[in-house]
């Protein structure tokens, strides 16, 4: 399938529903509004084709971009080229389920993200965590330094109260996915995650939400999920 035949299906699948939801949740114009389960029988039929991902990335339509994620070849991007999709990233869907998401199936997503989380930009720094989040759910803890994954939750603990609203709700995801996902420092993640307390996440014309990672820790262990990783990062 070509660019012009993906965008038309990509159309026929809007829901003027789901485009009122995704534009809530921070979306903007161009837009079709498509369900992502909508979207795997026609990701089925094209696999991974980088060169028709970067064409559909570069509309700026949601759907679109989001569904060059699905179809993207993570082996064949380099650094530069995820550098360009969080450029383009405009809001957490695409920054934390798109590009974090592609990056964590590289071999150099530690790096990058690493180099998100120090720019000092709320996406960038969101995706960053978000990429961590997504890496220590799937990859086995040998590949992780004790000691890096130590320090960042440090720096969470001092930093996630007065970081951009994005980059709190990724980092108390990051204390969440350590204290489950990351055998060598669950203790360690449960305490920073006491230290941290509530998180407030201030949303436009909306009540703020209050995150809490030591209570959604406390749930993942009494389901009995205690060391959980994901078999897939992207579906």
């Amino acid at each position: 399938m070509d660019f012009e035949m993906v965008m038309q299906e990509l159309e026929a699948l809007s829901k003027e529903r789901i485009k009122k939801t995704y534009i809530s949740n921070g979306a903007h114009e161009p837009l079709f509004g498509v369900a992502t389960g909508a979207m795997k029988p026609l990701a089925e039929k094209i696999k991974k084709n980088q060169p028709l991902a970067e064409q559909l990335y570069a509309t700026g339509n949601y759907d679109a971009m989001y569904f060059a994620g699905i179809i993207a070849d993570p082996m064949t991007m380099t650094e530069e080229d995820f550098d360009r999709w969080i450029d383009a990233a405009y809001f957490y869907m695409l920054s934390d389920y798109v590009v974090a998401v592609t990056l964590a199936e590289t071999e150099f997503a530690q790096v990058v993200a690493d180099k998100w989380i120090a720019s000092g930009e709320e996406l960038k720094m969101s995706a960053g965590w978000s990429c961590y989040c997504w890496l220590l759910g799937n990859r086995p803890d040998a590949e992780f330094s004790e000691s890096s994954i130590a320090s960042k939750l440090d720096h969470v603990k001092n930093t996630i109260h007065d970081s951009p609203d994005r980059t709190k709700s990724a980092m108390n995801n990051f204390i969440y996915t350590v204290g489950i996902s990351y055998l060598p420092l669950h203790d360690k993640a449960v305490e920073t995650a006491k230290a941290v307390g509530p998180v407030e996440i201030k949303r436009d014309k909306k009540k703020s939400s209050i995150l809490l990672a030591s209570e959604n820790i406390q749930k993942e262990l009494d389901r009995g999920k205690l060391g959980f990783k994901r078999k897939y990062v992207r579906c």
